[in-house]
């Protein structure tokens, strides 16, 4: 009788299980394909391209874990996977983004979410490591932690490899001709759908420079700490004063940061 009701038990879990992995919605006109952790919705794009991204994506959230510090238990699975969308091209991307005709990816991190177009260059090395950072950064401080938006973008573009160490050239020649803005000024900064290409460039290059200043010059367990006191509460300022004492402010790191960079 024991071993009939825990047959039944099992055949019962099983039964749930197979139905959260086939209870998806999916949008009018759409197909999905499901991963481990992800669920991926696309429409007039090639299969082979969407194997890959699945492929990618699950790649791309195994090193983000580890580049972040994150235990491997993260409920990703069933009903708790992250979503992502391939539109067929830029035109109908920007449509349903309703403007941003400048970025090529775009991630909801409460909603685990991302929405992109696969024509792009260097999708799978930028536009899809860059996304995922996002999500899973906030996974790491919480998401109502309201943090510099330097710095969110910043650890984003550090998961694509070539952001991580091709920035500081950039900022370089910002520096060298009076176009670079302090941390402070990056932190006022609003990317909005009227701003120019420049200043966006701008601003994402010297976020990378500056974040992988601050997790490579500091020792990476720092900034681990740093990314958990934020989820227990703290704000941003006193939380790196507490655990950069050679920081100890905004402007401090901005200047350290600076001379690093002219000495490079």
């Amino acid at each position: 009788m024991y071993k009939c009701s825990l047959i039944l038990l099992l055949i019962l879990f099983f039964s749930m299980t197979i139905q959260a992995w086939a209870r998806v919605d999916v949008p009018e006109g759409w197909s999905v394909e499901r991963t481990r952790h992800f669920l991926v919705y696309y429409k007039n794009v090639p299969y082979d391209l969407v194997k890959t991204v699945q492929e990618s994506a699950e790649e791309c959230f195994r090193t983000i874990k580890e580049n972040l510090g994150m235990s491997s238990e993260v409920p990703w699975t069933l009903d708790d996977r992250a979503k992502i969308y391939i539109y067929p091209n830029h035109d109908d991307y920007v449509a349903a983004l309703k403007g941003f005709p400048w970025s090529s990816g775009v991630a909801h991190a409460k909603d685990k979410t991302i929405r992109t177009f696969p024509a792009e260059n260097g999708f799978f090395d930028s536009v899809l490591p860059h996304e995922l950072g996002h999500i899973i950064f906030r996974e790491v401080i919480g998401f109502e932690t309201e943090i510099p938006l330097w710095l969110e973008e910043g650890v984003a573009m550090n998961q694509e490899k070539a952001k991580r160490y091709g920035s500081d050239q950039y900022v370089k020649e910002a520096i060298k001709n009076k176009r670079f803005k302090t941390l402070a000024q990056l932190s006022q900064m609003q990317l909005t759908h009227e701003i120019s290409k420049t200043e966006v460039d701008l601003f994402y290059e010297e976020s990378a420079s500056a974040v992988n200043f601050l997790i490579n010059e500091y020792e990476d367990v720092r900034f681990f700490r740093l990314c958990k006191k934020l989820k227990e509460g703290f704000s941003f300022e006193p939380v790196l004063e507490k655990v950069y004492p050679q920081v100890r402010s905004i402007k401090r790191l901005n200047d350290n940061w600076v001379d690093y960079l002219e000495r490079k």
